[in-house]
């Protein structure tokens, strides 16, 4: 078997192999990048040490049996045998459902998470958002302090579980997307930097140096995380990944990574004759993520949509710290304008970043499912400092709501786990670290940043107890019990009409119109023939919605036809969907 690794600083690599020692060549052809050959097969333990140096984990590893210090191990795809011939699900139409293997269920394993793909497909969403996957310290853990980015973390079951997984996912018609975080790797096991120069001082971050994109040596750096990508979807078949923070992506140079990055992904697809995507996390509202190479864009499929998230949290709630300020101020108001340009901030003042944020989209060249519509996700769930989700605090008619706006709204639907069937469990921050100092860290920096807005320290989870990723795992007993069992059922309905009543996947985000009433707390939205009221004031309203000939297609409380006077009287905390006959 053939060995190669990029250390362009060293001056001798030696190969250590299933006990065996090797020293590599330099490569003639590829500057700074050593080879050599030596007998090896699936399973077969090996590093790399660098002169005189400790042996360390291939970069490009494809296993880290023993975690992220380990030795790496060979993997050969090519034994894996697919039960499935698959043809690929593309994005548009979709209904994405954001899930953590490590808390999906107790046992927090790939072979698990498999087991209770049924009841997605039942739900009727079409694929499924792994977060990330990759290796990480210890066994718990959301999985952005990840390292190896081309492996799959042990304890989830590794290579082999990850492609079962798939397999039933895909027999079961769900795509499957990952993850996947190129903006920064974890504090612990991260051994990069004695190979090359994969980081760079030019840029800093929130988690200290910038992967190197733009500096000296970035065109190996860039090819590493493209490779990488590309592994994903070609030697796991799936169809799409989710890019953590692109907007942490600081890359001078004229030709973006995400442009690179893009360009690979379309050549990919063309080869396998399927259908692959890419997903952005932003926070730039910036189109040109999601418009097409050759209008000058980044060519991105799609990016999640945090505007739509906040305008509909404080409309549900109220709340109105951080973020939630400036859509606070009329959050019928703001969830209006999302529902009709994408983007709230498309250039307005921001008062929490106290400057103007945004761009507009050009909704004749952007299509509608090219932005990510959610109510819940990890981030604004687990980031908050009891892990709490909407279930915890408000009623199931609010909740009803949440999802109504959520699955009829213009963009790609995406639902965090539990969200369907109101989940009573919380989602916390947890993690494993297994060095003591990180820990300690990591536990004192959670408490400190919730203690500036007034919580008590004996109030914020400890990530590294284990209770804490133990109160997380969703309980499963919850779906056939009250009011959950009727929650899980308007959200199937809701799906099934997104499914059946094609002005609901609709791209023409300039066809949706919108009415609303600040003081009544309602708001109504016509998507060609289908008319969506949702009422989330106390007291019952009276919305005009201009027809008498509709007909009530689904409704959370009982709801009549519009009476001759055009109103559709609603009652207080409910909605309905209807649809011109």
């Amino acid at each position: 078997m053939r060995f190669e690794v990029w250390a362009p600083q060293a001056d001798g690599v030696t190969l250590h192999c299933d006990g065996a020692r090797r020293a590599l060549e330099r490569d003639q052809e590829r500057a700074g990048w050593w080879a050599g050959e030596a007998a090896a097969a699936d399973g077969s333990r090996y590093g790399f040490a660098l002169d005189d140096g400790p042996v360390l984990p291939d970069p490009r590893s494809r296993r880290q049996p023993d975690g992220p210090d380990g030795l790496s191990a060979v993997v050969d795809h090519g034994r894996h045998v697919w039960r499935t011939e698959w043809e690929g699900r593309p994005l548009p139409g979709a209904v994405l459902y954001e899930l953590h293997v490590g808390t999906y269920t107790p046992e927090g394993t790939l072979d698990a998470a498999a087991e209770r793909l049924g009841h997605l497909a039942e739900l009727g969403v079409t694929h499924v958002e792994l977060m990330p996957l990759t290796p990480f310290p210890g066994r718990h853990g959301w999985g952005y302090d990840g390292v190896s980015p081309w492996a799959v973390h042990e304890p989830y079951g590794g290579p082999e579980a990850l492609k079962r997984f798939v397999d039933r996912a895909h027999e079961l018609g769900l795509g499957v997307v990952l993850d996947v975080v190129h903006n920064h790797l974890g504090p612990s096991g991260n051994h990069l930097p004695a190979f090359g120069p994969y980081f760079t001082q030019t840029h800093t971050t929130p988690w200290g140096a910038a992967v190197n994109l733009d500096a000296p040596g970035s065109d190996e750096v860039r090819t590493y995380f493209v490779q990488s990508a590309l592994a994903w979807l070609r030697d796991y078949r799936l169809d799409g990944l989710r890019l953590d923070a692109v907007h942490a992506l600081h890359d001078t140079r004229a030709r973006h990574f995400l442009e690179e990055l893009s360009k690979a992904v379309d050549d990919l697809s063309a080869e396998l004759g399927r259908p692959l995507f890419l997903i952005a996390e932003s926070d730039l509202n910036d189109p040109r993520l999601i418009t097409p190479r050759a209008q000058h864009g980044l060519g991105l499929n799609a990016q999640w949509n945090d505007d739509f998230h906040h305008a509909v949290h404080t409309a549900l709630t109220g709340e109105s710290q951080g973020y939630y300020a400036d859509f606070a101020r009329a959050p019928f108001a703001a969830l209006a304008k999302t529902l009709t340009g994408g983007f709230f901030h498309d250039g307005t003042y921001s008062a929490f970043r106290g400057r103007g944020h945004g761009r507009p989209l050009d909704r004749t060249r952007v299509a509608g499912h090219r932005l990510l519509g959610y109510s819940q996700t990890h981030d604004q769930v687990g980031n908050r400092a009891q892990g709490d989700r909407l279930s915890a605090s408000l009623s199931p008619g609010l909740l009803a709501g949440a999802a109504t706006l959520t699955l009829t709204a213009p963009f790609t639907p995406m639902l965090f786990m539990g969200e369907e069937w109101a989940a009573a469990t919380p989602w916390q921050f947890f993690t494993d670290h297994t060095d003591p100092e990180l820990a300690a860290a990591v536990r004192q920096g959670r408490r400190r940043e919730f203690a500036a807005h007034g919580w008590a320290e004996e109030d914020v989870p400890d990530p590294q107890d284990p209770a804490t990723r133990d109160r997380s795992c969703l309980d499963w007993s919850e779906p056939r019990r009250e009011p959950h069992a009727r929650v899980l059922d308007w959200y199937r309905r809701l799906i099934a009409l997104r499914r059946d009543q094609p002005d609901l996947t609709d791209p023409d985000l300039a066809d949706t119109k919108v009415a609303y009433d600040e003081e009544g707390r309602w708001l109504a939205f016509r998507r060609g023939d289908v008319l969506v009221a949702v009422n989330l004031g106390k007291e019952p309203a009276a919305i005009p919605v201009g027809t008498r000939r509709a007909v009530v297609l689904a409704a959370w409380d009982e709801v009549e036809a519009p009476g001759p006077d055009g109103l559709l009287h609603v009652p207080g905390e409910s909605c309905a969907v209807l649809a011109q006959s």
